[in-house]
């Protein structure tokens, strides 16, 4: 195979769905002989849903939320049950979050903010749990033709300079590129060498769906005590626990640690329990566990680099952080984007291997940043004075409508950008949404994973430069309108852009399309304009 990818969540299945785009051939090993049926994240941000969008996914994705919303509104329907007079609520589709328990109010946002307006096509496939995302995903892998091998675990890997020999309880495995994916605990980074600083865990989660004898005795929502925080819902029996008095004692590698890793010993019934009658300070009784549970911390790392050689890391094998708001899900998928085109043009031999540098360069940031994002909200969530001070004034700042719309571009992912060359300021962010003349939109045309080009020159320009690197761009002309011209690349970066159609612009353009694209299979075609 060219690529190994280990690890079958839902970075791994990104990522080799993008590569199986590019051409190249690829595998997935995944230690464990079932899918993971612990209950994670439960929602996903806009640049993963239009992900999903990009490469013809987004009607599953819909359907999904469909689901979810009738699962959500269940449990509204329960709980308006229990104090009548109050008028019923249905569920709201406008995704908000939370910031440390703190429910986001959609009435609060402005909604007509230039970022959050411009991405709204994918708005039906926000609430997807990781789950359903995983089957989604898996049939998405199938239907490329993608082969996942379950029950393989990774034991030995070395780095042979041209390849990677990877030793698996299955037998040794030959691969021109090894990458990580598998999880906070990364046998691939352990055995790469690669170090993983960061900061120790303090308190100690727990996450489940459950059969409850008296949940009339539970706050719908957040709930905070100097023992810690809980939070039932929005789901019919779901509950989140968070204690505050260390991390898992039998958990003897605790520290390294994350919400997906595997305990040494499964969260039992009674632990939930305990857990859950300790913070709320109620004697509420579970009566089933529904689905296997997970046991998390605030452990939060970053490995010190993303390749090494060969080897490259992606996911919580990079990254690790508290769950909230399912930020970890969504850091990851960007990371398999980002890396899969990259790498699958290294393959192709279109791209020398220096385009790899790119994908640690680009990555690490954003990854820094959500580490801290959910740091400061176990720093808000702790039950200590000093942070219940906290947390009043933050409360006070989210319930302005300057402050829940930055908390929610901050959670959606809207603002999300990478320092490219260009000074338009499409550039380095996610692409919007671009409807064309024909009611398509650019993102209708990008399911092969390739380049895109939309041109808007009356004469083409644009396209006419484009087609000499055919096979790796395509173009898609419309209508002048502003922008006149935008070149994504396959992970949804604007890479260029433009308002006008002259000279200048074609230059960059060309400029643009041999930095990222490589050198052209035919001479580039374009003649002045303007």
């Amino acid at each position: 195979m060219d690529v190994t990818v280990v690890g079958a969540g839902p970075v791994g299945l990104v990522l080799a769905a993008e590569l199986a785009l590019t051409g190249a051939t690829v595998q997935v090993l995944e230690r464990r002989a079932e899918p993971d049926e612990a209950m994670k994240a439960q929602s996903i941000n806009m640049p993963t849903a239009e992900a999903l969008d990009r490469r013809g996914l987004l009607p599953a994705a819909e359907k999904v939320q469909r689901e979810m919303l009738e699962r959500v509104g269940s449990f509204t329907r329960m709980v308006d049950d229990r104090t009548p007079g109050e008028g019923r609520r249905a569920p709201d589709s406008r995704f908000t979050g939370h910031f440390a328990g703190m429910v986001l109010d959609a009435d609060l946002v402005d909604w007509s903010d230039p970022d959050l307006a411009a991405h709204t096509a994918a708005d039906g496939a926000r609430l997807v749990p990781q789950r359903e995302l995983e089957e989604l995903l898996a049939d998405h892998v199938a239907r490329l033709g993608v082969p996942v091998r379950r029950g393989v675990e990774v034991t030995t890997l070395e780095d042979t300079g041209d390849g990677v020999l990877v030793g698996t309880a299955a037998g040794a495995v030959r691969t021109g590129w090894l990458v990580g994916c598998d999880g906070g605990h990364s046998a691939v980074r352990r055995l790469a060498g690669i170090d993983f600083p960061g900061t120790d865990p303090e308190l100690t989660g727990h996450l489940a769906v459950v059969d409850i004898a008296d949940p009339e005795k539970l706050a719908n929502g957040w709930a905070w005590s100097t023992r810690g925080a809980y939070r039932y819902g929005p789901q019919p029996g779901r509950v989140v626990t968070v204690e505050f008095d260390g991390p898992p004692a039998d958990l003897p590698h605790a520290r390294l640690r994350s919400r997906g890793g595997t305990p040494v010993a499964p969260v039992t019934l009674e632990e939930l329990q305990t857990s859950l009658r300790r913070v709320s300070g109620t004697d509420v009784t579970l009566t089933a566990l529904r689905g296997a549970a997970t046991r998390w911390t605030d452990n939060a790392r970053q490995a010190a680099t993303y390749r090494s050689g060969r080897v490259l890391l992606a996911g919580d094998a990079a990254h690790v952080h508290p769950p909230f708001g399912g930020q970890g899900l969504n850091l990851g998928v960007g990371d398999a984007m980002n890396l899969g085109w990259k790498l699958g043009a290294v393959v192709a031999g279109w791209a020398p291997e220096g385009l790899l540098d790119t994908y640690d360069a680009e990555r690490r940031p954003l990854g820094a940043w959500v580490l801290d994002w959910t740091r400061a909200q176990i720093g808000v969530l702790r039950g200590d004075a000093k942070s219940a001070a906290l947390r009043e004034v933050v409360g006070d700042l989210l319930s302005t409508r300057a402050g829940t719309t930055y908390a929610v571009k901050k959670i959606s992912g809207v603002d999300q950008r990478i320092d490219l060359l260009g000074d338009h300021p499409l550039v380095g962010r996610f692409v919007p949404d671009l409807w064309l003349r024909d009611g398509s939109r650019l993102a209708d045309h990008g399911h092969d994973g390739g380049f895109l080009l939309l041109d808007r020159t009356p004469e083409g320009a644009f396209a006419r430069l484009a087609a000499a690197w055919d096979g790796r761009v395509s173009s898609v002309t419309d209508d002048h309108a502003t922008p006149t011209g935008v070149l994504v690349r396959p992970d949804g970066v604007v890479a260029w852009a433009s308002d006008t159609t002259g000279n200048a612009a074609v230059t960059g353009l060309e400029a643009t399309l041999h930095r990222w694209t490589g050198a052209p299979s035919s001479s580039p075609e374009h003649e002045p304009v303007g």
